[in-house]
């Protein structure tokens, strides 16, 4: 894997950059067929994955899947005529496998498209690495080291107040889900490295960005 502006991008994997998916090939005329990084954070938290059923024909540029959270909705479009072969039930099961892991278990669906030379049409990444980290900016993409479940934005508070209503949701999540805290306090670096030691939570990820602190926080136990 490889990273842009802290997205996570699969060097083995060729990329359509108008719809932000990624293809590789299985053998022959299949490929697997997934969504970038980019794509998975603007979604946000997915709530919902829907993928057209086996043996449907799609034409390029059509859905083969949707995607949804709470805020967003959008489709999955084929790059090529093709029909689908397989499809990903875990990813239907548990959507949020498609944030967490866009290039792995979070696959869509295989294709097995008509024609094989439609394939030079899409780009290794070493090819479009500036292409994806414009999009990145223009689409103010911002990935961590993991997707996180839970948002806390605690802008204008003190670090030392913000603390009771982080164990108060940390006490209420599943054992591996994931927290994204913002804040303005200076000294919140500090207070949350001491918080993570005594509460032996898993703190994964510290980032300044002008005025701001994000924490990427991971339930440990």
């Amino acid at each position: 894997m490889s990273k842009i502006e802290y997205c996570e991008f699969d060097d083995s994997a060729l990329y359509d950059l108008e719809n932000l998916i990624w293809i590789k090939s299985i053998d022959g005329r299949r490929v697997r067929v997934g969504i970038t990084s980019i794509l998975a954070y603007v979604a946000g938290k997915l709530t919902r994955v829907s993928i057209k059923p086996i043996g449907t024909r799609v034409e390029k540029g059509k859905s083969i899947a949707s995607i949804e959270s709470l805020r967003y909705f959008n489709v999955v479009r084929s790059p090529f005529n093709a029909s689908i072969v397989e499809v990903n039930e875990n990813a239907i099961r548990k959507p949020k496998m498609v944030n967490d892991h866009p290039y792995t278990d979070g696959w869509i669906a295989v294709l097995e498209i008509d024609d094989t030379d439609e394939i030079n049409n899409l780009k290794p990444l070493d090819a479009c690495m500036d292409e994806l980290a414009a999009k990145i900016r223009d689409m103010h993409v911002r990935c961590f080291s993991a997707f996180p479940d839970y948002e806390m934005f605690e802008i204008g508070v003190e670090c030392a107040a913000v603390l009771p209503k982080l164990n108060e949701l940390v006490s209420k999540m599943e054992k591996g889900e994931v927290i994204h805290i913002v804040s303005d306090d200076p000294t919140s670096d500090v207070e949350m490295i001491r918080w993570s030691e005594e509460k032996g939570q898993e703190l994964l990820e510290i980032r300044k960005e002008g005025s701001l602190m994000h924490f990427i926080v991971r339930k440990a136990k």
